[in-house]
């Protein structure tokens, strides 16, 4: 299913959620040398391979000379590179849809500071799963999945409307928790083999503890009560 909107009115412009939009493609575009398909040619080094990481880490760890550092910005550069056009795509209609509401909560320089924490927690995850791995990680995929665990604490009953592909982009309307709690459990539950799913749950949970450290949906929320009560 492919989210196209919710419900939600919007009393501002969601500028940092369009502006790494933008920046997302810029660098999508910019990476295959302005080609829309093709394979990563000028930012390939740039993708985050786990166990280039671990080794990093480690011989900063032990003080050995010459040890290869650049492994630890990946996790960083890796979030705003993308293995095709669809991923692309679908990881920008995800963050327009559900990056919205979250940033209008919670206020745009929080979501920018909190985007890019979420995208690293979503690495940590994958890590923590898989640290021995040599396939490069890449992707929005996890700082957008902290934007959809938000926004599922934040706004369960918003009703969203999502496209179906494979019945004729059938159009109907599904409730955000029910969407996204079936998402997330699509992850935990039917791993893809070259996805990584860790990553997205991660950026999930990482999502939802950030409302929670901020007091909760009630509390985020009560400076707009109509929003609450959606």
């Amino acid at each position: 299913m492919i989210p196209i909107r919710d419900n939600q009115k919007r009393e501002s412009v969601a500028l940092v959620t369009y502006t790494l939009v933008v920046l997302n493609l810029i660098v999508y575009l910019w990476d295959r040398q302005g080609h829309i398909v093709g394979n990563s040619v000028v930012f390939a080094d740039l993708a985050m391979r786990p166990n280039e990481l671990i080794g990093s880490l480690r011989s900063i760890y032990r003080f050995e000379q010459g040890a290869y550092m650049f492994p630890i910005v990946t996790p960083f550069t890796s979030m705003f590179l993308h293995g095709g056009l669809t991923h692309i795509l679908g990881n920008m209609i995800f963050l327009i849809v559900f990056g919205a509401g979250v940033e209008e909560a919670i206020g745009p320089v929080r979501f920018a500071l909190y985007y890019l924490a979420w995208g690293l927690a979503a690495a940590a995850a994958q890590i923590y799963v898989d640290p021995s791995s040599p396939v490069p990680t890449l992707g929005a995929s996890g700082a957008i999945g902290g934007v959809m665990g938000a926004y599922f604490l934040l706004f369960p009953g918003n009703k969203i409307q999502v496209s179906v592909p494979m019945l004729l982009f059938l159009s109907f309307e599904i409730s955000a928790w029910v969407l996204l709690g079936m998402w997330f459990m699509w992850q935990i539950l039917v791993p893809v083999p070259g996805v990584a799913n860790w990553a997205h749950a991660g950026g999930f949970l990482a999502g939802m503890l950030t409302v929670l450290v901020m007091g909760g949906r009630s509390a985020i929320l009560k400076k707009n009560d109509p929003i609450i009560g959606i």
